[in-house]
């Protein structure tokens, strides 16, 4: 019996790009991690020191958690922009490429001889990509930025500060930096679909303060209709809860699962009382509901209460360290290691979300600093 051929295929979506990535840190060496991943190839610039996401933390052999999650994949070529022949050769680089990836504050780009105008004079299908912290234009245009400080200026602070007192916190992972590598990753790949179509590329600007902005857009809207009101929760009860052997999170998505949080939980009473039939009538008394839920949840261990909850369809997290991600039923697939040959093998690496190809084992091998120099100037002529 002839199978029915698949309509589709499963060759990398950015097989035939080349990137040029002369961005350091996070925000801009992710998103070439994104398109690395696509299928792209990445040649990562590097300065004879290194990027400095390997001096990021606990260091290893020349790299570091953030280096290896940022670029694993990549050709490492070190270039000394600071001499003319490294900048020559920079230039000569990106003539061929499809995509110049920068995260620099305005101006660095072009002294180190990779100036958008420029290169774009020369390769007029360039996309070319420039990520700051405050963007190209207004009075913060040229401080330096990081995640931390974009958090706390971007107000992503503030929108995790702390229930009780009030205290602005920093979320535990370095968000402004993903999120910005993820939106430049997007346009990059929209610009590229545009070059394919007309033949013209495109300069790119991103800054993480935008970034910031665009994720908070429904805090943003809310401060607008209801000015001076702090941000309300949707629905109630809902939090972070203990229980007998850990920590779980319960959420209400409407009336209907409150009745049946109500009815699996043996609370009759709120059931036939007429105030807690809307969202609107429980808001003002979601301290009440939530602490005798806790008072309930206490006494029975995390099994107990996700065997309950999936059989009643309530909505619920258990809480968890990131690494235990990797001896989990439902989510152990979304990873793949780094080959045994390299020389930091049986590292976790996450699949790119959406990609349904099988990664080759190359794209998963951090690069030692330097290591694709000679071979990739060779091939480009310069040596």
């Amino acid at each position: 019996m002839s199978s029915t051929p698949h309509p589709f295929d499963d060759e990398p979506l950015l097989a035939g790009i080349t990137v040029l990535d002369i961005s350091q840190g996070v925000a801009g060496p992710y998103c070439g991690l994104l398109l690395r991943q696509q299928g792209a190839r990445v040649i990562k610039i590097e300065p004879p020191a290194g990027d400095w996401s390997r001096q990021m933390g606990r260091s290893r052999d020349g790299q570091t958690a953030i280096s290896v999650a940022c670029n694993a994949g990549k050709h490492s070529v070190v270039l000394d922009t600071r001499a003319p022949e490294g900048r020559a050769a920079l230039q000569a680089l990106a003539l061929r490429a499809d995509v110049v990836l920068q995260n620099f504050r305005p101006g660095v780009a072009a002294r180190m001889g990779a100036d958008p105008v420029q290169l774009a004079a020369g390769n007029p299908r360039l996309v070319y990509v420039s990520i700051s912290g405050y963007g190209s234009e207004g009075p913060m245009a040229g401080l330096p930025a990081l995640d931390t400080t974009m958090q706390a200026y971007g107000g992503l602070m503030h929108a995790n500060r702390d229930p009780a007192t009030g205290q602005p916190r920093r979320i535990g992972l370095l968000l402004a930096d993903l999120a910005t590598a993820l939106y430049a990753a997007q346009c990059t790949t929209a610009a590229l679909l545009r070059a394919a179509r007309t033949g013209r590329g495109r300069h790119l600007e991103l800054s993480m303060l935008q970034v910031c902005a665009a994720l908070q857009s429904y805090l943003v809207i809310e401060g607008a209709l209801f000015p001076g009101a702090e941000a309300s929760a949707f629905n109630a009860p809902t939090g972070l809860f203990p229980v007998a052997d850990g920590m779980l999170y319960l959420s209400m998505l409407d009336d209907a699962m409150f009745a049946r949080l109500c009815k699996t939980m043996g609370f009759d009473d709120w059931l036939q009382d007429p105030a807690l039939r809307s969202s609107a009538g429980r808001l003002p008394q979601a301290q009440h509901l939530s602490a005798r839920l806790a008072q309930a949840l206490l006494h029975q261990p995390l099994a107990h209460w996700e065997r309950l909850f999936k059989d009643n369809d309530i909505l619920f997290g258990r809480v968890r360290h990131p690494f235990e991600m990797l001896d989990d039923p439902q989510s152990a697939h979304l990873f793949q290691r780094t080959p045994g040959h390299c020389a930091w093998p049986d590292l976790p690496l996450p699949r790119l979300p959406g990609q349904t190809h099988a990664t080759d084992a190359q794209a998963l091998v951090p690069p030692a600093l330097g290591e694709h120099t000679q071979a990739v100037l060779r091939e480009f002529g310069l040596r």
